[in-house]
């Protein structure tokens, strides 16, 4: 009977997805049910977006207000990159783990405890005084731990929820949470400085909106979801209980070892080159996210705009300005990507890596261009860092898009948290830290003064520029193997 009922129910599933995509007999005037799946799948997507909303506001919470942090602890620029370094770190450790978890166990529950642990965390950091560095330092690095089970966990849902076409422009709604949360998360932090005049206030915030992500989490995703694509609804109407990922008529799969599942995606080519493409962008996009309030600190200090920050509150218009570029620039971005990834690939199957390279290259130069104008120009520095901001955000539902196509269903969220750890291990784990090792070493030629600080970091920020297009030489590489990979995986 239990059988008999699935099967019921993903015809009837597969008859309203076929009249819906094709305009067919549903009568426009009868409204659809509250408990319908796609208000439901709606609601999910909803709670799931917010959630990553407050993800990337805590991990751009520091950057926001970095002068006030330097000044509070007494830290140089390499101690200073440390703090997200180690946040990196530990994200990108514990997402393997969090990726073996949501390939086998209930992930509502492992999403509810990641939201409740970093809100936590998070809040506890906020009454740490200047005598403890060490332990601010260790909570950046468990609030690494608790976003890692999100970032890794959540697409897997959504693209259990979503065929396809609409998988890409879902995602793409998803992921410009990242940017959009980036910039609110540098505003948010140099909003409370400025109003409270005491900086540990930012992290206060999203503590809160933690707690509301978990009620909305408990109350509306439901704790299990079932994937339905065109294909499992085939599987489920011909009566047979096997994976997404079997053939029918075939025998059933036996589950397979973490170690087999990662020796089986280090030989999809696709999956390997865009994981490297994503490591140089994450790279950049770390060191951007970083750095880029206090080298613009530094460059009006050479050009004498604003005066050094003696005060108790640094000035925080730096953060503020960059982090609504941050959210502009990436809604735009992420927008652009999944459109054009969307009309390309009706034409070419290798759209979606060549938008990727085409992004990486156009984002390198204008990089470049924005460093070499900071000591004349902080208006067009502003501009041109814009751009690149635009050309980076293209990528983040494309990459994740390629993943979820040339990987079968049952290895995406280890596929997905193998991706982080390597993109974060070689990308942003250690790009800030490095940024100011490489600073803090050409300082050290010369002696202090503004003009030596600005071209310091100048200097190490220029690696950013060369990193990016390696990273459009990795995407156009993906584009050569994405065919056959896409093919196996529907195999």
């Amino acid at each position: 009977h239990e059988d008999t009922g699935l099967q019921l129910q993903a015809l009837l599933e597969g008859q309203n997805y076929g009249a819906a995509a094709g305009g067919g007999t549903r009568c426009p005037a009868v409204p659809a049910p509250r408990n319908s799946p796609a208000v439901r799948d709606c609601l999910v997507v909803a709670v799931l977006c917010f959630g990553n909303l407050i993800n990337f506001m805590d991990w751009f919470i520091v950057p926001g207000i970095l002068l006030d942090i330097q000044k509070y602890f007494g830290l140089s620029d390499g101690k200073t990159g440390l703090l997200q370094t180690v946040f990196t770190l530990c994200y990108m450790l514990a997402a393997p783990i969090f990726g073996y978890l949501g390939d086998r166990y209930n992930r509502k529950i492992i999403l509810g405890a990641g939201i409740l642990f970093w809100s936590g965390v998070t809040l506890g950091s906020s009454f740490i005084t200047e005598s403890y560095y060490r332990i601010f330092v260790l909570s950046r690095g468990l609030v690494g731990i608790g976003t890692a089970s999100y970032s890794t966990i959540a697409p897997t849902i959504i693209a259990d929820l979503f065929e396809e076409g609409k998988r890409t422009t879902v995602l793409s709604i998803f992921y410009i949470f990242i940017p959009v949360g980036s910039g609110c998360g540098y505003m948010l932090a140099a909003g409370m400085a400025k109003s409270t005049g005491d900086w540990h206030w930012a992290f206060r915030v999203t503590p809160c909106m933690g707690g509301l992500a978990l009620v909305l989490l408990i109350l509306l995703v439901p704790p299990r979801i079932q994937r339905r694509t065109a294909r499992h609804r085939a599987l489920s109407i011909s009566g047979t209980r096997r994976g997404a990922d079997e053939t029918p008529g075939a025998p059933r799969t036996a589950k397979t070892t973490w170690c087999q599942d990662v020796g089986s995606l280090a030989k999809n080519c696709s999956f390997v080159w865009s994981s490297l493409g994503l490591t140089a962008m994450a790279f950049v996009t770390g060191a951007l996210g970083m750095w880029v309030p206090l080298f613009l600190y530094r460059a009006q200090l050479v050009q004498g705009i604003v005066p050094p920050c003696l005060q108790e509150s640094c000035n925080s218009s730096n953060s503020l300005i960059f982090g609504g570029i941050t959210v502009g620039t990436g809604i735009v971005g992420v927008v652009a990507g999944a459109e054009a990834a969307r009309r390309l690939r009706k034409m070419y199957n290798k759209a979606d890596p060549l938008i990727c390279a085409t992004s990486m290259f156009s984002s390198a130069l204008c990089l470049y261009t924005a460093l070499m104008l900071a000591q004349t120009s902080i208006l067009s520095t502003f501009i041109f860092i814009a751009f690149g901001e635009v050309f980076l955000s293209v990528n983040w539902a494309v990459v994740t898009d390629i993943l979820l196509y040339v990987v079968t269903p049952r290895r995406q969220s280890t596929a997905i948290a193998l991706q982080i750890l390597l993109s974060h291990l070689l990308g942003d784990a250690g790009s800030p830290y490095l940024i100011g090792a490489i600073s803090n070493a050409l300082q050290a030629r010369g002696a202090p003064s503004f003009q030596s600080s600005f071209r310091s970091i100048q200097s190490s920020f220029a690696i950013c520029a060369f990193v990016g297009a390696f990273g459009g030489a990795f995407f156009l590489l993906t584009s050569l193997y994405i065919e056959g990979d896409r093919r196996e995986a529907e195999r």
